[in-house]
């Protein structure tokens, strides 16, 4: 078989082909479902278990807004089947409209390259050699499962299979303490689940900037159990019944269902990248330059599959990229990396965009930094907060913003505007003093960590 175009991975890749491509013979290969790691097993499902997670905590502390309310429960099988009776249809409707398409085949199976832009596909049916014009690797990444857990023959969850259990754990291990531990552990808490995390960090998540990371870790042992500092040493207990993690320090915890969430690996060392010629960094991921082109000609790739950071916008951003790049060779274009926002939704929402603090000092930059609390507002009365806080870290010399960190409610929008600043390379005193700030608003934390920059802002 020869074709055109071979696409491997339907997640963000699925979007490359419209009807622009329609004088081309294309091929997808996916293995599972269309969509990808976002729409079914990620971004997308834990969102929405995360919003109910936070209507049940509404629920549970609404006497602080002296409203008598009782949380008689959360109907976890009811839950499940709302999330994934949505996004099911749409993985199956992904793949039978590519189906359905008289220039596009689809390959169901995984595919692995022989040579220069010759692919084994393996299917059901049996092994199918293909030649292709260009090739485009979107073939995403998978959990991370350290070799105690693997090798124990016990019962694990991953992020990947957790969101569709048929019931909530009563004891829930979560191994890890990254953006995707912190969402699931608040889900389950919020289903009555007694939730013990264990991180090998002295603070829950470290990539952070070190006022959320440290202020979040003192919010999070209200809730959670927290074992810091810690590493499991072994796994044991019996198929079906309590599972035993025990710790290096000697600690055994004790858990009917473990949640390994300590990280991703890139699919690439599924694709035998060796006989394409194809280049990877240490960690796994494929090498591209700035146009998502790999070190074999005629190939791309794009998303977790080559970029360091894994998140559904960016392989939005850069399989953008590649479909104008494979339709216009001699017109590249780049997907951006110079400002990437981040949310996490856990209670509270955290979001951020651009460096650090401690990335700051450890660069030596001369910077200076403003801080508001939700509390100085009116809208942070409204909602009776205490704890969340907007940040923002600015070059001293030209005013620009070099990064900025919100936790609190609606942090993942009201970041926004300082994306937009960084982006733009508008200063900081001009975002704070140009536009007008609604009163009362949650936005006025904003404008109130800017004016609070040492910038000779008013």
């Amino acid at each position: 078989m020869r074709h055109d175009l071979v696409i491997i991975g339907a997640g963000s890749g699925n979007t490359i082909v419209d009807d622009s491509f329609g004088d081309l013979d294309v091929a997808i290969v996916e293995q599972d479902l269309f969509g990808g790691t976002c729409l079914n097993r990620g971004c997308i499902p834990s969102k929405m278990l995360a919003h109910t997670a936070e209507v049940a905590g509404t629920v549970r502390t609404a006497g602080r807004y002296d409203v008598d309310a009782r949380l008689d429960g959360v109907r976890w099988p009811d839950v499940v089947d709302r999330v994934f009776d949505r996004l099911d249809p749409s993985a199956a409707d992904g793949k039978n409209g590519r189906e359905d398409s008289d220039f596009v085949t689809v390959y169901t199976g995984t595919a692995r390259f022989t040579g220069a832009r010759r692919l084994t596909i393996d299917t059901e049916d049996g092994p199918t050699e293909v030649e292709a014009g260009q090739v485009v690797l979107a073939t995403g990444s998978r959990p991370v499962v350290p070799p105690v857990v693997a090798d124990s023959g016990l019962p694990y969850e991953t992020s990947d299979t957790i969101m569709r259990i048929a019931e909530p754990p009563r004891r829930l291990a979560v191994l890890g303490g990254g953006y995707v531990a912190v969402e699931l552990a608040q889900v389950f808490a919020e289903t009555g689940a007694e939730v013990t995390i264990v991180e090998q960090a002295d603070t829950l998540l470290g990539p952070q900037d070190e006022t959320v990371s440290v202020r979040f870790t003192d919010l999070a042992r209200k809730r959670f159990d927290l074992r810091l500092g810690a590493e499991l040493k072994m796994l044991g207990g019996e198929p079906g019944g309590a599972l035993r993690l025990t710790l290096y320090d000697g600690a055994v915890i004790e858990a009917d269902t473990l949640l390994v969430a300590v990280g991703r690996i890139p699919n690439g060392d599924r694709l035998g990248l060796p006989a394409a010629g194809i280049d990877v960094h240490d960690d796994g991921r494929i090498v591209v330059d700035r146009y998502q082109r790999t070190t074999a000609e005629g190939v791309f790739a794009l998303g977790d599959a080559c970029t360091p950071k894994p998140l559904k916008h960016v392989a939005n951003r850069e399989a953008a990229a590649v479909k104008h790049n494979l339709r216009h060779p001699g017109e590249l274009i780049s997907a951006e990396h110079d400002v990437i926002p981040a949310a996490v939704f856990a209670q509270p929402q955290i979001a951020s965009v651009g460096a650090t603090e401690q990335e700051c000092r450890d660069q030596g930059k001369d910077y200076v930094v403003g801080c508001a609390d939700y509390s100085a507002t009116a809208y942070g009365w409204a909602i009776e907060d205490e704890t969340s806080f907007c940040k923002v870290l600015a070059d001293r010399r030209t005013g620009l913003i070099l990064g900025a960190h919100i936790m609190g409610p609606q942090a993942a929008t009201l970041i926004q505007p300082l994306v937009l600043a960084m982006s733009t390379g508008i200063t900081a005193r001009t975002v704070a003093l140009t536009p007008y700030w609604i009163h009362p608003a949650p936005t006025e934390v904003v404008e109130n960590a800017l004016r609070a920059l040492d910038l000779d802002l008013g």
